[in-house]
């Protein structure tokens, strides 16, 4: 036998071998990647018939954080026009129609509309969750392909250590096995994710630096538990952002209405007294706001001094406006407040000026805000919506 022959011998030997071991590895790769969704000490829902829309009710993944305050600004709503949004959501706009495409591809198993479990309080739809924790509009958002099915409980202490890049929330969602996209909650199993990234807040626009350190560390994530990421194109993702923090500058708008002892300066014991008689709440940073009657605020006063000052000469009454919903009428209820406690006190109402504010410059400043919310409301951004307030928190 020739040393030729005796090459070609060991070489097909090689390959068999090689042949054996990679099948064996894709082999124990596959049980591994089984073993990773579904092992549990609890029952498999999957293998449970009738289990999707078991009456439980589960923890469910915030990621989000509020923004830092806005300053104080001056009297008077700035008149920019509404940008064109159309752009905003290029990519993010594509990975929706996934999600639609995904969700109207499997029926889900739910009770009769109007039907709630006995003891459950009816709430918001997960769906409708879902939408305002991962919105096209606003949010970058990114698909993550799984291996397989994957556990809530297994995958939310990965998703947990992203919660935000810079100031910017990240969010998670994920496609359940009834179909729906749905926050990810303990005992939930998805056979999708998205994860959001929202593209501007108040202060700024998603910039390349936060974008990259998002892709470093969501790659991480997806590692894990199991998934692959995709990536849209950061120029694109870059454009979207400052088209939409182009109209959040734009429509950051803050009205105040000042006070002005027309006598001594108010004692503070005597001025808290008089603010909780016409509704305001004590705030911890000493500020007092104005409920709304539905859990939120309307506007908020200000003293203008220190929580341990003895007395001040001048209010101001803030409306953060796109924050506050048309039919709440924030800038009328405001004023209405503003002239209630000029009786009360002893004041006059004034702008930043010290100049005396006439009701024919109230309506005229009314009708301002009136356009505003018209423009918000092209936008697809009404005021006092949800996306408003993530935008403007």
């Amino acid at each position: 036998m020739t040393d030729f022959q005796m090459s070609l011998i060991a070489a097909g030997g090689v390959f068999v071998v090689g042949v054996i071991t990679y099948n064996k590895w894709q082999e124990y790769k596959a049980r591994k990647t089984v073993e990773r969704a579904f092992a549990s000490d609890h029952d498999d829902v999957l293998m449970r018939s009738g289990s999707v829309g078991v009456d439980r009710q589960e923890p469910v993944l915030d990621v989000g954080m509020p923004g830092a305050e806005a300053m104080e600004p001056s009297f008077g709503a700035p008149s920019a026009a509404a940008p064109d949004l159309g752009a905003v959501g290029g990519s993010a706009g594509a990975g929706a129609g996934t999600v639609a495409a995904a969700s109207a591809a499997l029926e889900p198993a739910a009770p009769p509309p109007g039907v709630t479990a006995p003891g459950v309080t009816a709430g918001p739809a997960p769906a409708e969750v879902a939408e305002s924790l991962v919105d096209p509009l606003i949010d970058c958002m990114i698909p993550l392909a799984l291996e397989g099915a994957a556990r809530g409980d297994k995958i939310l202490p990965s998703l947990l250590k992203l919660r935000r890049v810079g100031n910017k929330p990240i969010h998670f969602i994920g496609l359940a096995v009834s179909g729906d996209w749905e926050p990810i909650v303990h005992g939930g199993v998805y056979t999708e994710l998205q994860a959001g990234v929202q593209l501007a807040t108040r202060t700024t626009a998603l910039n390349e630096l936060e974008y990259s350190e998002l892709v470093t560390r969501l790659r991480a994530v997806a590692d894990e538990i199991g998934a692959e990421p995709a990536v849209p194109d950061m120029i694109e993702v870059m454009s979207e952002a400052r088209t939409l923090h182009k109209f959040v500058a734009g429509h950051d708008a803050q009205l105040g209405v000042n006070l002005k002892s027309n006598g001594p300066p108010w004692p503070m014991a005597t001025l808290i007294g008089a603010l909780e008689k016409v509704g305001f709440d004590v705030r911890p940073d000493g500020r007092f706001a104005m409920p709304d009657g539905h859990g939120g605020v309307l506007f908020t006063l200000s003293t203008n001094v220190n929580m341990g000052a003895e007395n001040t000469d001048r209010l101001t009454l803030l409306l953060d406006v796109p924050c506050v919903a048309p039919s709440r009428d924030g800038f009328g209820a405001m004023v209405k407040c503003a002239k209630e406690l000029v009786g009360r006190l002893d004041a006059t109402i004034v702008d930043d000026f010290e100049q005396p504010l006439l009701d024919a410059s109230l309506e005229e400043i009314a009708g301002q805000v009136k356009e505003f919310y018209e423009e918000m409301e092209a936008s697809d951004i009404p005021a006092g919506s949800t996306r408003a307030l993530r935008l403007f928190s």
